[in-house]
């Protein structure tokens, strides 16, 4: 309520203003008594009944190019708190008046397209938003919101479009964003069955962004599930060679692979690789269990190295289960409860992160849920997570 009535402050004073200046040229008298209305407006709002306040200022400022910018504020305030029908009907009350400079009229177009995009009403805002195109009037503000409402609509051939165009008009490489619309056309294409075009797709992927980790997911698990295990292995060493922060995600694939092919050395060899530049606790797992294989006193050791290192409760939790499974009488009830803790630990911790605006689940994503960005979700690591 507070921030509401601050908000409201710059709108009565320029009511106020405008009320003012209304003066009768010819007997030099006020349209409109100032403190029967301005001042009541003004007292409304000192009492938080800011609700009474707008409609006083509304009567106030009838609609003209002086005033267009009260109201644009006021149907943007109304938007804000979530009240789009009324911003609705304060917009288009604006792009009625044929007094409206073109800058306003544009402005106020710009803002009821906002305001059905607010209300869910994207096939409203697509057309306000095209036409602001062909004024050429705010074109990368409103091809931007093309790009949302095509991204929400899954209409991921026009989201190339207007990227396109976008980046025509501003200069700006979006070869990211785009190679993501295309890892979702290649999706589709697979679902129906439609080889080459999913082939043609993670090309055109490839072409916008040479580093698409999704493009070398989508064709490597493609061709794991065709028992095409080379050529998959060779696409899940190009994701780590793109970005190593997927290990977690492609290590059980991976390792399925090279077991398949009998290039298990071949795996080792990638373990030490990612044990280099990697700082999370999977490839440590993952190397454990291949010592486990040979040498348990070597593998209880390195892990014990690595955490040294690297704190990690699913390290340690490797070690319980380890211990676990040799031992009897109190010291099996106590790591049987220790193990208990370690996994009631775990359960509920999220998996991954956007790194941009902090928002953690236990899938993956690769458009954020929340702030909508691409590519910016990655393992969490630390002592309770990756």
């Amino acid at each position: 309520m507070l921030e509401l009535l601050w908000l409201l402050l710059p709108v009565a004073a320029a009511s106020g203003w405008i009320a003012a200046r209304r003066i009768n040229k010819e007997n030099n008298k006020p349209c409109f008594d100032v403190s029967s209305d301005y001042f009541k407006g003004l007292n409304f709002l000192l009492n938080e009944q800011p609700d009474k306040a707008i409609e006083v200022f509304l009567r106030m400022a009838e609609v003209n190019k002086d005033t267009a910018e009260t109201h644009l504020a006021l149907g943007s305030l109304f938007r804000r708190r979530g009240e789009v029908d009324r911003a609705i009907r304060i917009h288009q009350n604006l792009i009625a008046r044929p007094t409206l400079s073109p800058q306003q009229r544009t402005h106020s177009m710009f803002e009821l397209a906002e305001d059905y995009m607010r209300a869910g009403l994207l096939d409203r805002a697509e057309h306000l938003f095209q036409e602001l195109i062909e004024f050429n009037a705010m074109v990368p503000n409103a091809l931007t919101h093309l790009m949302d409402i095509y991204q929400q609509e899954q209409d991921w051939e026009k989201a190339i479009e207007i990227c396109h165009r976008y980046d025509q008009e501003t200069g700006n490489n979006s070869g990211e964003v785009i190679a993501q619309y295309y890892c979702e056309l290649a999706e589709k294409a697979l679902q129906a069955g439609d080889k080459q075009a999913f082939t043609n797709f993670i090309k055109q992927a490839f072409e916008h962004d040479k580093g698409c980790v999704r493009a070398s997911l989508l064709q490597a698990d493609k061709e794991m599930n065709e028992a095409h295990y080379d050529q998959a292995i060779h696409s899940y060493q190009q994701i780590l060679n793109q970005d190593v922060e997927y290990f977690p995600k492609i290590a059980g694939s991976l390792k399925e692979c090279c077991e398949q092919t009998g290039k298990e050395k071949e795996m080792s060899a990638m373990l030490d690789g990612v044990l280099d530049r990697y700082g999370g606790i999977t490839p440590v797992l993952y190397r454990a269990q291949e010592l486990l294989s040979e040498d348990e006193g070597k593998a209880v050791e390195f892990m014990i190295d690595q955490l040294r290192h690297k704190p990690s409760v699913r390290g340690l939790q490797w070690l319980v289960e380890l211990n676990l499974a040799k031992s009897v009488g109190r010291t099996r009830d106590n790591l049987t409860i220790l193990r208990d803790l370690i996994n009631t630990l775990l359960e509920n911790k999220p998996v991954y992160e956007c790194q941009h605006c902090g928002f953690s689940g236990k899938s993956m994503h690769w458009q954020c849920p929340s702030c909508k960005q691409w590519n910016t979700i990655k393992p969490i690591k630390g002592v309770v997570a990756e």
